[in-house]
């Protein structure tokens, strides 16, 4: 295959998206902030960009997997980025932001003749490297039908197509991580109840997740309370970030944040924030 793809953002799960376009055959040209990072892709045939722009082919598709909003807007905001990109040129946008930035940044994009399609993630990086990812996407249809097996080569084994108004697909992600966030809150509550009261919480969640709560997430996260490894997932900034970007996207349309301010209050505290 002699596409070649720019990408942006070598993170715990860039990288093994990364690694898995090498190995379906793409030709990659990459950059991160710390660049040591991209080393073992540069070993298996990756060119490593010194900023941004160089990373960019005009006319081509470039992918981001960042932090947050602040991170894509440098990207896109650098150097000759968008100029580079120019007419045809697509922009995957992986990362979890907020549906106004990514409104924004798809404007910005317009204006230089490129597209923007958002294709936020939903996999930890095991998933990304056993290519079992799922990816809500929005945006024009021809630019999604383009990027979609560039998808599929990342490890995207559940692509859900939500249109092509901007902003649709980090909404999707934005209530996912909230939800998940909140069942793990919950799962917590719950076992630390039956624990308490000298019931055995491995035997509840067990039951409950072949039954009722038959999901990956309770039967992820219900064991990781049992194991008593929740501390993982509610001290990691991920969720504090997501948590806040869901309450300010609920707030911006002025939709009730009870339990989104709960949460992020209690993700807060555990994280030294409160």
């Amino acid at each position: 295959m002699n596409e070649t793809i720019g990408f942006i953002g070598l993170g715990n799960l860039g990288l093994p998206m990364a690694t898995n376009l090498l190995n379906a055959g793409y030709s990659l040209t990459v950059y991160n902030r710390t660049a040591s990072k991209a080393a073992s892709l540069v070993a298996q045939g990756a060119r490593l960009a010194s900023q941004p722009v160089e990373a960019v082919t005009a006319g081509g598709i470039i992918a981001t997997i960042l932090w947050d909003d602040a991170s894509v807007e440098s990207i896109v905001m650098s150097d000759g980025f968008l100029e580079k990109l120019g007419t045809g040129g697509v922009h995957i946008s992986m990362s979890t932001v907020s549906p106004d930035t990514s409104r924004k940044l798809a404007a910005l994009h317009a204006e230089h003749g490129s597209i923007l399609v958002e294709a936020p993630i939903f996999g930890v990086p095991q998933a990304a490297v056993a290519r079992q990812l799922s990816i809500p996407m929005a945006g024009p249809q021809k630019a999604k039908e383009c990027v979609r097996p560039i998808l599929e080569a990342m490890g995207g084994l559940n692509i859900f197509d939500f249109d092509e108004e901007v902003g649709a697909a980090n909404q999707v992600k934005l209530v996912g991580n909230f939800m998940i966030t909140s069942a793990v809150y919950t799962i917590r509550e719950a076992l630390a109840m039956v624990e308490k009261n000298g019931g055995d919480p491995k035997a509840v969640i067990d039951m409950l997740t072949q039954t009722l709560f038959n999901a990956p997430i309770y039967k992820r996260y219900g064991q990781m309370v049992v194991d008593k490894e929740d501390h993982l997932f509610t001290q990691n900034k991920i969720p504090l970030k997501d948590v806040g970007i869901f309450k300010k996207t609920s707030q911006h349309v002025e939709s009730p944040t009870p339990m989104s301010s709960l949460l992020y209050d209690l993700l807060s505290s555990e994280q030294g924030q409160g």
